[in-house]
């Protein structure tokens, strides 16, 4: 594939594209949803004082309820990012009231970081909105909460997605990173957006980005050692009148790690 970022010249943002071309390119993920949890019912306690139980019904059906109410049926993947660690992605609702709710579960201590988005009316226009959850299976011990994370700052990570969907990102600071598509669907858009980092396990952190220009919310999960994201993004489409939603995962390369002068 030849790639010259160097022709690609600045887009306006009134020229964007929907957000709905980048579904075409990423296509299905390649990793396959995770059939470790199916038969499972597991109580999760958040620091919100709300308690979470979810019943894996079967490897792509969970039912939801919230301190013991009458469960909800929904669809979900899960993928284990490493074994024992799971990224758990729930869709309810439909149209205008569609949540997304993804959760990082790691069974070895019943740790669980959730990112629940949802979509509302911003100035008139439907913005999505995310609320970060920590907590812990009952039974595991006490909420503690993950910590923020520097593990990306200053790296420059060149991403795979698809067959025809090339992007980098360029981590600035432990909240601020700037993405470019570099071949795809919004090849030559790029802009600087707002991040959270949070600690996982060793050489692997939990990633969200919440995009200025276009509605999207997108939480993930980055292994620095096996060089691969696993993840979703989560937005209302405007001209469709529908929410999109995108499960996608990723092979990357690290190009470089900026270092500062002292001086």
């Amino acid at each position: 594939m030849s790639i010259s970022p160097s022709a690609q010249d600045f887009v306006p943002h009134d020229e964007w594209p929907d957000v709905s071309v980048m579904l075409d390119g990423f296509g299905a993920p390649d990793l396959p949803a995770s059939d470790a949890l199916v038969g499972r019912t597991l109580p999760i306690d958040y620091d919100d004082h709300t308690t979470v139980t979810y019943r894996f019904d079967t490897v792509d059906s969970v039912s939801v309820s919230v301190d013991g109410g009458t469960p909800a049926a929904a669809a979900y993947r899960s993928v284990e990012a490493r074994p024992g660690i799971h990224l758990i992605d729930v869709l309810l609702g439909d149209g205008a009231d569609t949540r997304n709710i993804t959760t990082v579960l790691n069974l070895a201590d019943g740790r669980v970081t959730t990112a629940a988005s949802g979509i509302a009316p911003v100035d008139g226009v439907m913005r999505t909105h995310t609320a970060f959850l920590s907590g812990r299976v009952q039974g595991a011990g006490a909420i503690d909460p993950r910590p923020r994370t520097d593990a990306l700052v200053g790296k420059r990570i060149y991403y795979r997605y698809s067959p025809t969907e090339r992007y980098e990102h360029i981590y600035l600071t432990g909240g601020t990173f700037v993405w470019h598509c570099i071949d795809g669907g919004e090849k030559g858009l790029a802009d600087v957006d707002e991040t959270r980092t949070f600690a996982l396990a060793d050489d692997i952190v939990i990633f969200f980005w919440k995009e200025g220009v276009m509605p999207v919310d997108s939480f993930l999960v980055v292994d620095l050692a096996e060089k691969r994201s696993i993840g979703r993004m989560f937005c209302w489409e405007a001209s469709t009148s529908e929410p999109v939603h995108l499960p996608f995962d990723s092979r990357f390369t690290i190009l470089n790690q900026t270092v500062y002068p002292e001086d």
